[in-house]
């Protein structure tokens, strides 16, 4: 697909069918071809302007809704008027924002993996506002007074210019506090973790300038920079989680809100069922800073993961359970057997390198945890053809006001 010189718009109102991956609504002209539109919602009649053309397709932004969705609304968040672009489904009713995300993970499933008639659910109702535990913000750099000057903000709506924010409607309170009183120097990119349930604060500074700095942060927030971490100093926050403490340092990863993560705990309990923990042997592939692992409580369990950082605090997270945390890429390690794997790869998903792995584990049951509906349905069809079948799929919407999905798949081994 190219870029068109100059963007144009359809005369015509366009009827939005289904929304797709990405967050985007799928119509199409009289033509036949299929444009996928931002900004648009299943059911609404919009006029689109098309941004990127091809024969068989175009891409676009709606420029009029001439009629909208049942459960369009106007954004509750005042920055996005202003034009922010940090949230993309805030223009829908918190009910429709679920049926849409289940809409964008039926179409992943039916066009990519072949997979119809599969049970997808709900997991337990997330607050939808003040929720999300790390930022990353851009400093505004460009302010014309000194008092707004090295403000952190987020891009804006089709721009890579820094949007300066007062508020944010996701954003924990912990974090909106050091959003607003904080000013940086040095630096053109700001992290902000907290723990929510404990107070811990940290602030991360990117380190391109060995003089990067930060003031007008409340007292007791610890600030790091890029280069510090690199030179070896370590930093991290503790936060609590079904209640177990998690330390997490300033590289590892982490799920962005605690109640998501005991969500997606217990989705994952569900997926695998029945699991003894005392009994059952498990692997945790991309088992990060070991939330499942120590979620689980299983006293029998093999956690891979590459990341230095999300190791060393593996090992602190998991002491008590003694299990073995192996530092490898999970297309490098050698597999050991088990009765369950539970797997929560990046974005780009298991692909036949982490489905190898599963099998050759000889695991009856599997969860998948995914954030990408393309890549989930791509890891599906992949683990459907070497021998498992999809039970059902349960949606924890760990990020309202955003297209963004984690879906936790059961799968079994089907036994001929």
């Amino acid at each position: 697909m190219q870029k068109v010189p100059e963007a144009r718009s359809e005369e015509d109102p366009l009827l939005i069918e289904r929304m797709v991956a990405g967050g985007l609504g799928l119509c199409r002209e009289e033509s036949g071809r299929v444009v996928l539109v931002e900004g648009a919602l299943t059911g609404d009649s919009v006029l689109v302007e098309i941004t990127e053309s091809s024969a068989r397709m175009a891409k676009g932004r709606v420029s009029e809704i001439v009629l909208p969705a049942a459960g369009r609304r106007h954004e509750p968040c005042p920055e996005v008027a202003a034009g922010c672009g940090g949230c993309d489904l805030q223009h829908a009713e918190p009910s429709m924002q679920l049926r849409l995300k289940a809409e964008i993970l039926t179409d992943a499933l039916h066009h990519i993996a072949r997979l119809d008639r599969i049970t997808i659910s709900f997991g337990q109702a997330l607050p939808t506002a003040g929720y999300r535990t790390t930022v990353r913000c851009g400093v505004d750099r460009q302010s014309g007074s000194a008092d707004s000057s090295g403000r952190v903000g987020f891009r804006k709506r089709h721009s890579h210019a820094i949007h300066p924010v007062s508020t944010c409607l996701v954003a924990h309170p912990l974090l909106t506090e050091m959003m607003q009183q904080g000013r940086f120097s040095g630096t053109s990119e700001v992290t902000f973790r907290v723990g929510a349930r404990t107070g811990d604060r940290l602030v991360i500074l990117s380190g391109e300038s060995a003089d990067a700095a930060a003031t007008g942060l409340p007292e007791g927030v610890r600030v790091v920079t890029q280069q510090a971490l690199d030179r070896g100093e370590q930093a991290w926050i503790y936060e609590q989680v079904a209640g177990m403490q998690f330390r997490i340092s300033a590289r590892s990863f982490f799920q962005a809100r605690p109640d998501g993560a005991e969500a997606l705990i217990e989705a994952v309990r569900r997926a695998i069922s029945p699991f003894d923990p005392s009994s059952d042997r498990l692997v945790d592939l991309y088992g990060g800073v070991g939330l499942f692992t120590a979620g689980l409580n299983a006293q029998q369990a093999v956690l891979v993961e590459r990341s230095e950082s999300s190791l060393s605090d593996a090992r602190v997270n998991l002491a008590e359970l003694d299990a073995q945390v192996v530092g490898s890429s999970v297309e490098n390690w050698r597999p050991t057997q088990a009765d369950v794997v539970v797997a929560d790869p990046a974005r780009s998903g298991l692909n036949a390198s982490g489905v190898a792995a599963v099998v050759a584990t000889g695991a009856e049951r599997v969860a998948l945890v995914s954030c990408d509906p393309a890549s989930q349905a791509r890891d599906l069809r992949l683990l459907v053809d070497a021998g498992f079948e999809v039970r059902e799929i349960e949606l924890v919407d760990m990020f309202p006001q955003t297209h963004h999905i984690e879906a936790v798949t059961s799968l079994r081994r089907v036994r001929t």
